[in-house]
């Protein structure tokens, strides 16, 4: 038998022109760089998730709500940048892995430095963020060397890279500024505002006006679903610390297991229905609607972490170190939950361009349930309760998918795309990502 040669570049990793991938490519899925990358994510999803649960535990809401949300926006700003240019210019060479690296230690430096922001908007007077801010323009100025290299190797795309590292050069200015300067808590966050609003139009610009990138619309959906997984982690997070928390109060009994079952089902619910969304197939068709789809996945994955932070606020309402009600500890998982499970039906509804009365029925369900969980928290019932009937939230729509639902969304994808919809070839060709 003959052997096959191996390729030149099988082991070795010279540097390659960056002339942008294949959108096109029928067998692109994600590599174990970005996999590598994905990692630093975990630990700032977890600092963010712990820091937000502490807060609510003691009834900080504004300071919590309002740190976490500066967070989780800067923690998935960060990887959805890097994520788009890698899926439009990953040379996998010894640059782009050393860039990679730099970025993989920015996000560890904004991961140290949540802790202090937190606290500094918990005590009201200034916004402490200069080490998370640091952490955050390590990244940025790596992923302006990215897009200048992608613009001096790729003339076809040059306008649009240029485009992408001019507006994240001009945040960066203003970046800085914050992190030598002490500005109030109220001036801060209208800084924020401004450079948030420059760093996102630069995208809508390069892709929209510009002629846009290679980026790949299955690789791009499979990516998302990867950190929307990591996001997931903390769910799981929260239920471990939940069961730690009634073992070491009560041993081992019933509530035991409710807890755990209930951690363990929600997440697996909200893992079930993200996945029901048809991304992959809908922006390879459509890619104008990735901006849509892109920046509407950065409350989704906030809202995520969010829910594992709310399991982690039952834990400490568990082992009574909470400082808030037993209403207000539901409301914790609940109100995330709601957000998530609006925000998967709303992008859902966007990518299709279509309603469905039986999505009414299904949030309606959904909302029930998530009220019949603060009733029975008013009730008195106890805590463990409360979350089993909360986990019934997701699988609403899991029951409503599996029962109806995939025959509406496989003939709504036949429509969104233009196909014939007595073509059950096609019918099943659509149905999966």
């Amino acid at each position: 038998m003959s052997k096959t040669k191996p390729s030149a570049h099988s082991h070795a990793h010279h540097v390659s022109r960056m002339s942008g991938r294949d959108p096109h490519d029928g067998h692109r899925a994600a590599t174990p760089l970005e996999l590598l990358f994905d990692l630093t994510f975990v630990i700032a999803f977890g600092l963010a998730a712990s820091q937000l649960a502490h807060l609510l535990a003691d009834g900080h809401f504004n300071a919590g709500l309002i740190g976490f949300g500066f967070a989780s926006f800067s923690i998935c700003w960060a990887w959805v940048n890097f994520s788009w240019f890698a899926s439009a210019y990953d040379t996998d060479d010894w640059v782009f892995r050393m860039v990679t690296m730099v970025q993989m230690v920015g996000v560890l430096i904004l991961a140290v430095g949540l802790p202090p922001m937190f606290e500094s908007i918990d005590k009201g007077e200034h916004l402490d963020n200069g080490i998370m801010v640091l952490g955050y323009v390590v990244m940025r100025v790596a992923m302006v060397f990215q897009w200048l290299r992608a613009a001096h190797q790729d003339p076809l795309r040059r306008k649009a890279c240029m485009t992408y590292a001019a507006a994240i050069a001009i945040a960066q200015l203003g970046w800085g500024v914050l992190i030598f300067l002490d500005f109030s808590l109220l001036m801060t966050f209208a800084f924020v505002v401004v450079l948030t609003a420059v760093e996102m139009t630069g995208p809508v610009i390069a892709e929209s006006h510009q002629g846009g990138t290679p980026w790949h619309a299955h690789h791009i959906a499979e990516r998302h679903s990867l950190l929307a997984i990591i996001a997931l982690g903390e769910g799981v997070v929260g239920t471990v610390a939940s069961v730690t928390a009634v073992v070491e109060g009560q041993g081992w009994n019933l509530d035991v297991a409710l807890v755990c079952i209930a951690g363990t089902g929600l997440t697996f619910g909200m893992w079930w229905i993200y996945f029901l969304l048809p991304s992959a197939e809908i922006l390879h068709r459509f890619r104008e609607r990735c901006f849509v789809w892109g920046y509407g996945h950065i409350p989704i994955f906030a809202s995520i972490v969010a829910t594992g932070a709310g399991l982690h606020v039952a834990a400490y309402f568990i082992e009574h170190k909470a400082h808030i009600s037993s209403v207000a500890t539901v409301m914790t998982v609940a109100v995330p939950v709601a957000i998530y499970v609006a925000l998967i039906y709303a992008i859902y509804t966007y990518l299709l361009r279509r309603s469905d009365r039986l999505h009414t029925w299904l949030l309606s369900g959904t909302a029930l349930v998530l009220a019949a969980s603060v009733a029975a928290a008013l009730a008195g019932i106890p805590m463990s309760v409360c979350l089993i009937i909360l986990m019934l939230a997701p699988v609403v729509t899991i029951v409503g998918y599996e029962l109806a639902g995939h025959r509406h969304r496989a003939h709504s994808i036949v429509l969104a795309l233009g196909d014939d919809p007595s073509d059950t070839s096609t019918l099943g060709s659509t149905g999966g990502r």
